[in-house]
């Protein structure tokens, strides 16, 4: 088993700065090797982190430890000739070939140069260095390590931001969806605190007043420690997260209250808070944890991340705003032409829900999916034209009046295929095809089978069905039984028989919507 040893700095303010220790893995069969490199670097620091020796007494064994730790080994020392006269040479082959680790510094070391020539080996083999352990004195050997480890930190840090960068260039393809507002930040803030070489553990937030003055905060970055913050409620939903006051950490609490009381950015003992508040009157707070006082040039580039953030998040919120003023818009008009016909609103929702819930069933893409949510409410806008005494009538229609009656897909298909909105010409569509029947015999047009366009089938499946299933002015509503008999009827001659197996597949998620959206 190899033996692990943590050594302290000398200092005896290194072992409180809670940061993890650097791996260094000592491969090597002479313990006097192990016992010499442990005295050396006993009280050696890099960067105010301790050195956490790992032994390893052949090349087997390092590999099993490589195998557990990866590239969290900063620097290998490897021997030569251990179980093997190129033990050591197999397992940087290992190393970097079979482990695919490029992060780890290799360095190898042997007491037998000539079972290794340094031209030879340097030139096969991918190591950092090559060096004979009888010119490894104790201030070579910490020069080495100092060396190493500076490259080893570098290389990380150059692996983060290209990371960091390829989560930026992602986000901003998508930022058009709100949850890619905090990738795109949280990737931002990383590549900062990095550059300012601040600790991890950062969260920025805007808030705004609730009732009873309370402040509600919503994540809009988070980096270390912070990200659960963001990532676990997020995870399943285009929304970004919010808390109340009582729900962030107790220390995160009472510093974002001190700055809102004093309007301003403060430092305390373990980071700063940096204070932003926009045109609009909203605030927003940025905790960093850092080590050191931040510079002037620091405070900067973090208002100028806390100004551009804030900006980019109330125009995502107009936005939003805007959509969702359109889709309410397009219920309201639903729902006042089903009200006209003394039919209930709710309706026009369950068509939507149904319809969407059809169409991601279908395999259809992301946009179909929401266009067709919000297009299939106006079905029947076309009944606006059609007199009351024909849409109301208890009974049966006469041939006249249901002549008049089907005028209603044309009126509606040419009430809204004059806009060169895409969301008003799928509902032109679905206006003008949803009673366009499988076997030819619906209308207008009496097209059949794929002629209809799906928009047009799949929303002749969801109203079918809902009206079926509702009290209407000319009937009680169905049995659920006896509806669900008629629509497996229907297969191939009203409805597409595909679009029925994907219902009856889906009839538990259809009934929830019908519950959720209750006449």
């Amino acid at each position: 088993m190899p033996n692990t040893l943590l050594f302290a700095a000398e200092e005896p303010q290194t072992p409180d700065s809670g940061l993890p220790p650097w791996k260094v893995l000592v491969v090597d069969d002479e313990d006097s090797v192990h016992r010499v490199t442990e005295l050396v670097l006993k009280n050696v620091t890099f960067d105010d982190r301790p050195i956490e020796l790992i032994e390893a007494n052949s090349a087997a064994e390092a590999k099993t430890i490589f195998e557990k730790h990866g590239d969290e080994i900063a620097l290998a020392l490897v021997d030569v000739v251990m179980e093997t006269d190129d033990a050591g040479l197999q397992l940087i082959r290992i190393i970097r070939e079979e482990l695919k680790n490029d992060m780890t510094r290799v360095v190898l070391r042997t007491g037998q140069p000539g079972q290794a020539p340094e031209e030879k080996v340097i030139q096969e083999y991918d190591i950092n260095d090559y060096k004979d352990k009888t010119e490894l004195t104790g201030t070579k050997l910490k020069t080495l390590i100092y060396s190493s480890l500076r490259s080893y930190r570098d290389i990380k840090t150059i692996d983060r931001q290209r990371k960091s960068l390829e989560t930026v260039i992602h986000a901003i393809g998508q930022i058009n969806q709100v949850n890619s507002l905090s990738l795109l930040a949280s990737a931002i803030l990383n590549q900062l605190i990095t550059l300012l070489n601040f600790e991890p553990d950062s969260i920025y937030c805007s808030t705004r007043r609730l009732y009873r003055d309370i402040p509600r905060f919503t994540v809009l970055a988070a980096t270390g420690n912070m990200q659960p913050l963001l990532h676990e409620a997020s995870k399943d939903t285009n929304s970004l997260v919010q808390y109340n006051e009582s729900e962030l950490p107790e220390d995160l609490q009472k510093v974002f209250n001190q700055a809102l009381q004093t309007k301003g950015s403060i430092h305390t003992e373990d980071g700063y808070i940096a204070y932003h508040s926009g045109m609009s009157g909203a605030e927003s707070l940025l905790y960093i944890k850092h080590r050191s006082n931040i510079d002037e040039h620091a405070k900067h580039l973090l208002e100028i991340f806390s100004a551009d953030v804030i900006s980019t998040y109330h125009t995502l919120l107009l936005k939003e705003e805007i959509q969702e003023t359109q889709e309410e818009l397009i219920y309201i008009l639903g729902e006042a032409v089903e009200k006209r016909s003394k039919e209930t609103g709710a309706h026009v929702k369950r068509v939507a829900e149904i319809s969407a819930l059809l169409a991601a069933a279908s395999g259809t893409n992301q946009l179909f999916i929401e266009n067709i949510r919000l297009a299939s409410p106006l079905h029947d806008l076309g009944k606006i034209a059609i007199p009351d005494a024909i849409l109301n009538k208890p009974g049966a229609l006469d041939p006249n009046e249901w002549t008049t009656m089907k005028t209603h897909a044309e009126i509606g298909e040419s009430m809204l295929k004059h806009s060169d909105r895409p969301v008003f010409q799928l509902a032109a569509r679905i206006a003008g095809s949803h009673h366009e029947k499988w076997d030819g015999t619906g209308y207008p047009q009496g097209l059949q089978g794929e002629e209809i366009p799906l928009s047009g089938r799949i929303t002749a499946v969801a109203d079918v069905f809902d009206a079926l299933n509702s009290k209407r002015c000319y009937k009680e509503n169905w049995p659920l039984e006896k509806t669900l008999d008629l629509m497996h009827e229907e297969k191939g001659k009203h409805f597409d028989p595909n679009l029925i197996e994907l219902f009856q597949e889906n009839l538990n998620e259809i009934l929830a919507i019908c519950k959720r959206y209750p006449d």
